[in-house]
């Protein structure tokens, strides 16, 4: 409980922070830039499989029940509801989180954080701030590629693979696919997004023991983060499905 309590506190500073002059603008573009380019190429790559894999499945079981003209609103279903906003909150979990963990952790172990404080620099608003906020905008673009590629490659598997025909696919897409659909895996991606930072920035700053212990705080951020992102995932389905699909 103490741990939940320190990383709620840092949480509440830097919101509080990330709004005070000077603005870290070039900071933010930089780590900006950085989520990015280590986070795009892997998000891509899973998204393919991952939705040529959820085609194949859904389409299998519904050609048993005689339905195959709604596999393309099984994608809408499964995609963009559920599996972009998972795909988008792994990656940044994994691959930017642990990234920014490790930066950070490093800096800290090097003392250059205490440095910091003993100038007068608040390192949540030079450092951690810019790193959430990057994370929070990036994410939603992510998951953005990860619907692109996901639905792409779904709609090939199934029109050449599964032998479905292409307007029956965008059909059924078009019937059950709701803008509000879009909005809320939007809103997952950004929530993630902070939520990996801040956990992320969190076990980086508290990061002791030297190199082993800044090893320690890189697992321990995928493994925190994961567990959240998956928590915040079921609870933002059940608001949704009991506010807008009821």
């Amino acid at each position: 409980m103490v741990e939940v309590g320190r990383f709620v506190a840092m949480a509440l500073d830097t919101v509080r922070v990330a709004g005070r002059r000077p603005y870290q603008g070039r900071e933010f573009v930089r780590q900006a830039w950085f989520v990015v380019s280590v986070s795009a190429l892997p998000t891509a790559l899973v998204a393919v499989p991952f939705g040529a894999v959820l085609a194949m499945q859904t389409g299998n079981l519904i050609r048993q029940f005689g339905a195959q003209s709604f596999t393309g609103a099984t994608a809408v279903l499964g995609i963009v509801r559920e599996a972009a906003p998972v795909v988008t909150a792994l990656m940044i979990a994994g691959v930017a989180g642990s990234a920014i963990c490790a930066d950070l952790g490093a800096r800290k172990i090097r003392e250059e954080i205490d440095a910091l404080e003993v100038l007068g620099l608040d390192p949540l608003h030079r450092l951690v701030a810019p790193r959430v906020a990057a994370c929070a905008v990036v994410a939603p673009l992510l998951n953005g590629l990860v619907m692109t590629a996901g639905l792409s490659a779904g709609y090939l598997f199934n029109v050449v693979a599964q032998g479905g025909t292409p307007g029956a696919y965008l059909q059924s897409f078009n019937t059950l696919a709701q803008l509000s659909d879009l909005w809320v895996s939007e809103i997952k991606a950004l929530v993630f997004g902070v939520t990996a930072g801040l956990v992320a920035a969190y076990k980086g700053l508290s990061a002791a023991g030297g190199p082993k212990g800044v090893g320690q705080a890189v697992n321990q951020t995928v493994v925190f983060a994961s567990m959240l992102l998956f928590a915040e995932n079921f609870l933002i389905s059940a608001v949704y499905n009991r506010l807008v699909l009821s």
